[in-house]
Order: structure tokens, then C-alpha cells, then sequence
């Protein structure tokens, strides 16, 4: 009976040799470029230790999953793990023999080789999608609509989805409309519309569009159904758009209005006058350089442009102590309707300062002194008039003194108004901070807030204390 325990044993562990196996394997055997890919491995044996993968093919793992079953055969027992790992494969390749240690015996899996192919649109499938255009030749700058269609059949599900549009190289996206849904024949259609611009001549391409749809699959393994989800990619077709130069030197493609508004005309010497500029339109308003001017005497002050949907927006401030005027702003473009270059002007503005000093030409006459002839009968006798030498002592001692005393009351005039600032003139308080605003951070916070309380209903509080802070390390007067 020992001897028969002893045959019962060996013929045990020689049957789990037997069956100690380890297969590779990858699905779906068609990969398309983007596509995700699950490397198997199937391991026969009593006493598995799991290999331990970081990567595929030079591709991250991104998940892994497990399964044990036990299986009796002719009174054996098998037992079988399938491992699984997903990855998303690139390019073609071959999967080295992964080792796994089975009953403290190190056996090799077969080697698989990874497929790719290229991307395609399948208008077969249950998920189709299409990029449309009106045109494929337009102007730098010229702004055109790019529509996408995803049809899905009925009754064809997604447990989850993932849309990945293209990155439009070479294009401005000026907007995205939401999308819309609508029942058709056989299939829902959703429609995406893209408004983009090109960037620069040439022929631009864009890339196909994908759709990663996540549909519920079940594995009958031995009389047990296993749920699991399965990813596919769907693909759009890919645009080549030819771009064009803009005709006639122009840089600004489309159709515009061009608008300045001033707050005042009238104002106190070094008050700042605001004016904002609107450019509206369809057109590559990104192109639209800085309207600020020159004005001899006059400091200009412009912020940075900014381009809300179909309209562009940028504020200057003036600040000057005499009569000045703003002159005409003009936009020069290529009017698409017409075919033909266009220019916008604006009216010049005309801004008084209240109380400018009008500079008077000072004339000094240097009195001679006066020569005087009296006849008396035949004698002739010329009299000279001496110069008062103590009068012109005095004359010169007044003069001193009103001028000692006019220095020092401008002197005490400009002490007063260094020192004192006022807090509460907002307009004043930018224009002292607006030059240092690009090499410090909190004054550009500051100058923010100025700016919208100046130019917003909504106020917002500002910080007196960092204020008095900037003010002292510029020396703001």
C-alpha cells in the first residue's frame, strides 16, 4: 500500500508536468494605428509564479486582468491562469518569449508578431465619421467652416466613448458650435461644425479624426460567461486645404468695421484721455497688429489686444498738458466679397486741456543811453546824459529777490505735490503705475484693477497697502 501511495504521487507530479504549458497570444488580430491590443498569456500548472511585465513592445501596459480555472480531465485536474495585459501598439513588432516560472521550472511562451494598420474609414461599421468642407482653397487668414458627421447605426451601443479631433496644424480655431442630433434612416447623426483659418501658405493638412467607442463582449470559458469590454477606434477621412497668399500686399483677409470711442475731449493738464478701438468682422483678426500712434509731447500708453469671437478690442490712454489730437486709426485688408484692398479709417480726435499754459515770447529792448543837441547862436555844445548807476543797483535787487521768492514758491509747490498722492484717483494712480506694470507682477495686479474699476460697473478693492508699497519703490509722484 506505501508503494501504491508513492506510484499515486509520482504519476501526480509527472501529469503536472505534463500539462505545464505557457501560450502568447494577441487580439483582435487586426490593429489599426491608435487602436488598443490585449497580449494573453495562458499557463498550465500546479504552482505558477506570475511574470512581471512593465511594458510591451516599448508601450506602456495601461491595464491587466487575471483569471484562474480548474479543469478535471480523464479524473487529472488542470489548472490554467490567463493573464492579460492591454496596450496600445504604434508600430510594427514582435512580442519576445515571455519566461514564467511553473513548478519552480522556467518555461518560455511562444513569440507574437504586433501588425499595425494604417488608419482607414469604414463606412461599413457601426460608428462612421466624415469631415466635410464647401471649398479646399482659400486665402491665409481667410476663415471657413469644417464639418464633422458621426453617423451611428441604431442599435449599435457604446458602454463609453472618446472623441479625439485632430490638432489642426497650421489653422487658427476660431470657434466650435455644439453639436447637434438627428434621426435619419438607419442612423443617428451628430454634426460638429469647426470654424479655422490657415496660418501661413501652402498646402495644410488635416488629420483624420477618431472616435474610441467602448462596447460590452462576453468569453465562454468552459461553461462560464465572462462580461468584459472591448475598445474600438473609428476613424474620419482626412482635408488637404491649399492656402493662398493674400493678394496685393494686404495682410488682413475678410470683412470689417473699425470704430474709436473717447470718454472725454475735454480734460485737466496730464488727466488721461481713453480711447478703445473695435475692430469687428470675420477675418484673421489675430493678424491685426497695435493701433498706438505717435504724438510729439504726448505720453501713449496701449494695452494688449484682445479678440473675443468675431471682435477685437484694445484700449490706449493719452496723457498730455497741452492741446493735442489723436489721429485717424486706418485698417487695411482684402475684402474677399470684392476682391479688392480696402482701407478704414477713423476721424482724428480733437482733446482740449483745460487752463494750458500759453507759451509768451519774452523780448528784452537794451535802452540805449539818449544823446541830447543844443544850438545856442554859433556855439554848439553837446550834452550827455550819464547813466544812473544806483537805479539800476535797485532795479537789480528787486529783481533778485522776486525771483528768489517765485523759486522757492514753485519749489514748495512741487514738494507739496511729490509727497502728497491721492488714493482715490483711480485714472491718476494708473497712469503713475501703467510704465512699470511689464517688470513687476504686482503692479500689473494693480493696474488690472484700476482698469476695471475704471472701465467696469463691477469694482473690486484695492490693495492700499501694496499701492503705497509700489508708489514708494518707484519714487511715483
Amino acid at each position: 500500500m506505501k508503494n501504491l501511495g508513492k506510484i499515486v504521487i509520482l504519476l501526480s507530479l509527472l501529469t503536472s508536468a505534463v500539462f505545464a504549458t505557457v501560450t502568447a497570444k494577441v487580439e483582435p488580430r487586426d490593429i489599426y494605428a491608435g487602436d488598443s491590443a490585449t497580449y494573453s498569456l495562458t499557463i498550465t500548472g500546479s504552482n505558477v509564479k506570475k511574470p512581471e511585465l512593465l511594458e510591451i513592445c516599448g508601450n506602456d501596459i495601461t491595464a491587466s486582468s487575471s483569471q484562474t480555472s480548474i479543469v478535471s480531465i480523464n479524473g487529472s485536474y488542470k489548472k490554467t491562469y490567463t493573464l492579460s495585459y492591454q496596450f496600445t501598439p504604434t508600430k510594427n513588432c514582435t512580442i519576445a518569449p515571455t519566461e514564467v516560472e511553473i513548478d519552480s521550472k522556467k518555461e518560455l511562451s511562444n513569440s507574437v508578431k504586433v501588425t499595425i494598420k494604417p488608419r482607414s474609414q469604414d463606412f461599413k461599421a457601426d460608428f462612421i465619421l466624415s469631415f466635410i468642407v464647401p471649398k479646399k482653397e482659400y486665402y491665409i487668414g481667410e476663415p471657413f467652416e469644417l464639418t464633422l458627421l458621426l453617423k451611428q447605426r441604431r442599435g449599435a451601443e457604446a458602454v463609453d466613448s472618446k472623441y479625439i479631433a485632430p490638432d489642426f496644424k497650421g489653422f487658427w480655431v476660431k470657434s466650435e458650435k455644439e453639436a447637434k442630433r438627428v434621426e435619419k434612416g438607419d442612423f443617428t447623426i451628430t454634426k460638429v461644425v469647426y470654424k479655422l483659418a490657415p496660418q501661413r501658405e501652402g498646402t495644410l493638412h488635416i488629420e483624420p479624426a477618431a472616435l474610441k467607442i467602448a462596447q460590452r463582449t462576453g468569453i465562454n470559458n468552459w461553461g462560464t460567461f465572462r462580461p468584459q469590454v472591448k475598445w474600438r477606434t473609428y476613424y474620419s477621412n482626412s482635408i488637404d486645404i491649399t492656402s493662398k497668399a493674400v493678394p496685393k500686399g494686404a495682410k488682413i483677409v475678410g470683412n470689417f468695421t473699425l470704430n474709436a470711442s473717447v470718454q472725454k475731449k475735454i480734460v485737466n493738464p496730464n488727466e488721461p484721455v481713453n480711447v478703445k478701438i473695435t475692430v469687428q468682422g470675420e477675418g484673421n483678426l489675430e493678424d491685426i497688429e497695435s493701433f498706438k500712434p505717435y504724438i510729439g509731447n504726448v505720453n501713449i500708453f496701449d494695452e494688449k489686444i484682445v479678440i473675443n469671437k468675431n471682435t477685437l478690442t484694445q484700449k490706449l490712454v493719452f496723457v498730455g498738458d497741452n492741446n493735442f489730437t489723436i489721429p485717424s486709426f486706418s485698417l487695411k485688408y482684402f475684402d474677399l466679397k470684392t476682391k479688392k484692398v480696402k482701407i478704414l479709417k477713423t476721424a482724428p480726435i480733437k482733446i482740449t486741456v483745460k487752463g494750458n499754459a500759453l507759451k509768451k515770447e519774452l523780448k528784452i529792448q537794451r535802452e540805449e543811453p539818449s544823446v541830447k543837441v543844443i544850438k545856442a547862436d554859433d556855439t554848439k555844445t553837446v550834452t550827455v546824459e550819464k547813466t544812473n548807476y544806483l537805479y539800476i543797483a535797485f532795479a537789480f535787487f528787486i529783481g533778485l529777490t522776486v525771483g528768489i521768492f517765485i523759486m522757492i514758491l514753485k519749489g514748495a509747490k512741487r514738494s507739496s505735490k511729490n509727497v502728497k498722492i491721492d488714493m482715490k484717483d483711480e485714472k491718476t494712480l494708473l497712469i503713475k503705475l501703467l510704465p512699470f506694470k511689464d517688470i513687476d507682477s504686482d503692479v500689473a495686479n494693480l493696474v488690472e484693477i484700476l482698469e476695471n474699476n475704471i472701465y467696469s460697473k463691477e469694482k473690486q478693492n484695492l490693495d492700499k497697502k501694496l499701492l503705497k508699497e509700489m508708489i514708494e519703490k518707484y519714487d511715483i509722484s
